[in-house]
């Protein structure tokens, strides 16, 4: 491989490794999106279910299909799609193991599916002990997590080859983002496999009687918040290093970028307690220094919303914008490549203020296990990121296809855009609101034989009916745009937006490549964090606990 070389135009061989990752992620997001649609209707009292379905199992369903599948291979593809940009095309090792580990992810969210449809894992997307699945969902959460590490390792090695051969060089900001991402994944899922492993696996068999409920939702949490920043980070990567190029403007700053995704790295790990604040067993002092972490996580999230505006009104006022926001007006707001990005973007401040509410010790006191967590997850995951997603494919799809995006599927694109935008406006508001009513979350239709309170509940969650459906006629739009840009429009060559850094910007700190560095770090603190607290919880364990089954 000529490692010295680097096309403009992705090599066939890598696109169809991409493409495929692609294939299964829109695959997953349709089936969980309807799995959802059915979910509102369903709790808004408009829908009754038939015999042999249950409302948990389509919520189980929902989370699993769109939180991990449709995620985890569109974000593995994408991430390929920038090593194979920017480093070249794809050493015959790398391909091999990155469809090695595509096949095994398959055959994980395969066998995964059909326990689901058997109704043989109707435990909700946590999986929360004691609760009890089939052995064999657990396995294929496993091999899902197991493919997605061998994936990360052929980006890793594509990574290494291109750093041997360049000595002394700084890497492509698009690769260096990409390790950094798959970096944090495998750092993070190490949690959960441990826990699935050692815990779940042999308890499901009855191999053990009993499990440790404290410690199994510790080691999820482990990886449950970082696993938002898996989901967040190729967002960013769109945000910092391909908005820039599509708006005609250049990257304001490629060591601020950077050390954004080094500081996402050290502090988006040892964070978990703060989704445990209200569970007995976890000291306060381990809650507390693990809330005051995850407030550090804003930092380079106001660092990104700096560098991204600073990028817009630069690019403005190099082209003339002359009033204090005529720069926001010069934007190219018909550009489907832009205009889902930087809704998703508009659309994360009202989340990450929601995310402030939530990791809040008292604050968090008032929301916890309501439906207003669950209008703040679909305001971030499902609308921030679903969007910068979509947005990516709009280009990156007919890129990997030597295909156009004509002007037909850039309005068709940015109607689906502000379909998803207005949907989302309904079903995660009402969620909020009634959420801040004492709703709960995960529940199916009820009254509670009548209560006031409720009876009063209910125009929300007919609201949540109304936005998602609105938002389901989207995911029809998007599909149709996506076969469109697969398939059928027009031949042709569609450009890899990738930005050029500022020729005014500072030069980046060579410590910011320095890897033994943050992993080091990185590995302090969550030994810091978590050290202490786990040696307690399995030192000082209550009694185990059998499975349940309750459905």
């Amino acid at each position: 491989m000529n490692l010295n070389k680097v096309s403009e135009i992705i090599d066939k061989r890598d696109a169809k490794l991409i493409l495929a990752h692609f294939f299964v992620a829109f695959t997953a997001l349709f089936l969980g999106a309807v799995a959802g649609l059915l979910q509102t209707l369903v709790r808004s009292g408009t829908l009754t279910l038939p015999t042999g379905i249950g409302y948990y199992q389509l919520l189980t369903a929902h989370g699993v299909l769109l939180g991990l599948i449709f995620t985890t291979f569109f974000i593995i593809g994408f991430l390929l799609a920038c090593i194979s940009r920017t480093t070249g095309k794809l050493n015959s090792g790398s391909l091999l193991s990155g469809w090695i580990g595509f096949m095994t992810m398959t055959a994980g969210t395969v066998l995964g599916v059909i326990m689901i449809l058997l109704n043989k894992a109707t435990v909700l997307y946590t999986f929360y002990a004691p609760l009890q699945a089939s052995p064999w969902y657990y396995i294929a959460l496993t091999l899902v997590i197991v493919g997605s590490w061998i994936g990360g390792f052929s980006m890793i090695r594509q990574y290494y080859l291109w750093k041997k051969a360049h000595k002394g060089e700084l890497s492509p900001l698009l690769s260096f983002m990409a390790i950094m991402t798959m970096l944090l994944w495998l750092i993070a899922t190490i949690g959960v496999a441990v826990s699935v492993l050692f815990q779940f696996i042999p308890w499901s068999f009855g191999w053990v009687e009993t499990i440790n409920i404290l410690l199994s939702r510790t080691l999820f949490w482990y990886f449950g918040h970082p696993l938002v920043y898996f989901w967040l980070l190729p967002a960013y990567i769109c945000w910092y290093a391909i908005i820039p190029k599509i708006i005609g403007g250049k990257i304001f700053s490629d060591s601020l970028a950077r050390l954004a995704f080094v500081l996402f790295l050290l502090f988006s790990i040892p964070v978990g307690f703060h989704h445990q604040l209200l569970e007995s067993g976890i000291s306060p002092f381990w809650k507390y220094l693990q809330v005051v972490l995850t407030f550090m996580v804003i930092v380079p999230s106001l660092m990104t919303a700096f560098s991204l505006f600073a990028t817009f009104e630069l690019s403005g006022r190099e082209r003339g914008a002359k009033s204090l926001f005529g720069w926001f007006r010069m934007l190219p707001w018909k550009d489907a490549r832009f205009f889902a990005p930087m809704m998703g973007m508009l659309i994360f401040i009202p989340a990450g203020a929601g995310g402030i509410v939530n990791a809040s010790n008292q604050l968090n006191q008032v929301v916890h296990n309501t439906l207003w967590v669950t209008g703040h997850f679909h305001l971030t995951v499902a609308s921030s990121v679903a969007l910068t997603f979509f947005g990516i494919g709009y280009w990156l799809v007919p890129h990997l296809t030597g295909r156009k995006l004509t002007a037909k599927m850039h309005k068709l694109a940015n109607l689906q855009t502000i379909l998803w935008a207005v949907g989302m406006f309904f079903m995660s508001g009402a969620m909020h609101t009634v959420g801040l009513f004492g709703a709960p979350r995960r529940t199916s239709y009820t009254t509670y034989n009548d209560h006031p309170d409720a009876l009063g509940w209910i125009p929300y969650e007919v609201a949540m009916a109304v936005g998602g459906s609105i938002l389901f006629i989207a995911i029809l739009l998007l599909m149709y745009v996506m076969i469109n840009l697969a398939w059928f429009a027009p031949k042709g060559v569609e450009e890899f937006p990738l930005g050029e850094v500022a020729p005014n910007a500072e030069k980046t700190p060579r410590i910011l490549e320095n890897w033994k560095l943050w992993i080091g770090i990185t590995i302090a603190l969550i030994l810091f964090a978590y050290t202490i607290p786990i040696i307690d919880m399995i030192h000082h364990a209550p009694p185990g606990s059998p499975g349940f089954k309750l459905w």
